[in-house]
């Protein structure tokens, strides 16, 4: 039996992302519509990465759209199980976030092969999944609006937080009531060294914020590369290796671009620098052939020589064989690798192989989660188990926060602050349980607005 529009609220239901920083996965539901925002890795522990495998809570059968607000695998990791489980409708993001997100997740889906060989269970999804939530992939562009169903739209703004991520600025509407709600994804630390600036959209009704740094704030632009330079030279002028864990998307990129104008100013001694991802290779690649979504300074400086991320002293080694060969360049050197949280990828082997060194320094330069190799060596760990070996750390461990691609807590702030006219309710999300209730007691302290820290599972009527 149909029940009338006004029987029926509109509701946010939080199916992850609430008290954690991943796993983003949200519901917006209008009398007639179900529509999921993000559906992302759960990452950290592996206790907590084990949920992932889990049944969703709900039939992904009953949905008719998914929007994506970026291409992070804590948005996007657990898209081709959902359509495993069923999910049958239109996937939305902007044209950007679709080029990465077929790189990374073809990446994923090999590392999820590998895995589940090593633990002898089947894979959360196949090749044929992956492939059929690619067909299923639409795109949209920035400010213009998209018709999602008879009851929903959408407009997307830039968030500033990588290449092609997006705001969005939902329209929920019934024969008796339109209501909005922005749904923030990420919201980039602007400004940035690369990207535009967090656009500003007109204020909705309500909004779902992210809260990653939400109890703190960051160092600004010109501590933040004074501390990246020197603790770069300080090994360097020693003879030894620096080893960066990077992430792949947007921090490898930033990295490439700063130590290639440092080097252009003379500001450090021009050193063999090896980056060695696969996957940030192919993503670079990417930014090289959309900048036109830079800023104009980025934009102009992709114009001169050989564009930001190239140049002499820099070895991009994709072959398994380049990698290890690594080991054998005495003198000192810069290793970018993934995976930026220590969790996977060949910076481990590399953290093997040179943390009981005392002449090397590891730049952490973006959140560890709680329960990753990153995390344990952010607060201290003087051993850490890799490849079931006890790892002495005697390597000077460095953290330069001010490197995420998150706004800090000051400018989440400034950010609601900035949306005209006021949102009814803010809803905070996306962070550890204490940076979401610290953020959610700032904005209603200092902005006067009622404030909601999400919960999981539990429905909210907007």
């Amino acid at each position: 039996m149909k029940t009338k529009d006004t029987e029926i609220n509109f509701k946010l239901i939080a199916w992850g992302g609430a008290s954690t920083v991943t796993g983003a996965n949200f519901e917006l539901r209008t009398p007639h519509s179900r529509i999921l925002v993000d559906c992302g890795l759960i990452q950290g522990t592996p206790d907590m990465e084990v949920l992932n495998r889990d049944i969703f809570s709900y039939n992904p059968k009953d949905f008719q759209a998914l929007l994506v607000t970026h291409s992070h695998m804590d948005h996007i990791g657990r898209i081709p199980k959902l359509v495993k489980e069923g999910f049958n409708a239109p996937i939305y993001s902007t044209p950007e976030t679709k080029a990465i997100v077929e790189v990374v997740l073809h990446d994923a889906c090999n590392l999820e092969f590998e895995k589940a060989k090593e633990e002898n269970r089947e894979p959360m999804y196949t090749r044929e999944h992956l492939n059929k939530a690619i067909s299923l992939w639409q795109t949209f562009l920035y400010h213009q609006e998209t018709i999602i169903t008879d009851d929903i739209s959408v407009f997307a703004y830039d968030a500033g937080h990588i290449l092609g991520s997006a705001t969005l600025w939902v329209s929920l509407k019934s024969s008796s009531q339109n209501k909005s709600i922005l749904m923030s994804g990420d919201l980039g630390n602007s400004p940035s060294l690369l990207l535009k600036d967090t656009e500003i959209p007109p204020g909705p009704d309500y909004v779902l914020i992210e809260s990653v740094y939400g109890d703190r704030n960051h160092e600004g632009a010109e501590e933040r590369e004074a501390n990246f330079r020197g603790a770069i030279k300080e090994r360097i002028d020693m003879g030894g290796t620096v080893l960066i864990p990077a992430f792949s998307l947007e921090r490898t990129q930033v990295i490439l671009a700063l130590l290639n104008n440092m080097f252009d100013q003379g500001l450090l001694p021009k050193v063999p620098i090896f980056l060695d991802s696969p996957l940030a290779i192919q993503i670079t690649a990417i930014y090289e052939r959309m900048s036109a979504l830079f800023n104009d300074e980025a934009r102009d400086a992709m114009k001169e020589k050989d564009g930001l991320f190239k140049f002499k002293t820099l070895e991009q080694t994709a072959r398994k064989e380049d990698s290890r060969a690594i080991a054998g360049v005495y003198g000192p050197k810069i290793i970018i690798a993934g995976s930026g949280m220590s969790s996977g990828g060949r910076v481990v082997s590399h953290e093997k192989r040179y943390l009981p060194e005392e002449n090397t320094s590891l730049l952490l330069m973006g959140y560890q989660a709680p329960g990753t190799l990153g995390r344990l060596l952010e607060e201290g760990a003087k051993i850490v188990r890799i490849d079931r070996e006890d790892v002495h750390v005697r390597a000077k461990v460095i953290s330069i926060h001010g490197f995420s691609g998150h706004k800090d807590s000051d400018h989440l702030v400034d950010f609601v602050n900035q949306l005209t006219p006021a949102p009814k309710k803010v809803f905070v999300a996306m962070g550890e349980a204490r940076a979401s209730n610290f953020l959610a007691q700032r904005i209603h302290d200092n902005l006067n607005l009622e404030t909601q820290v999400v919960n999981l599972k539990q429905e909210y009527i907007l």
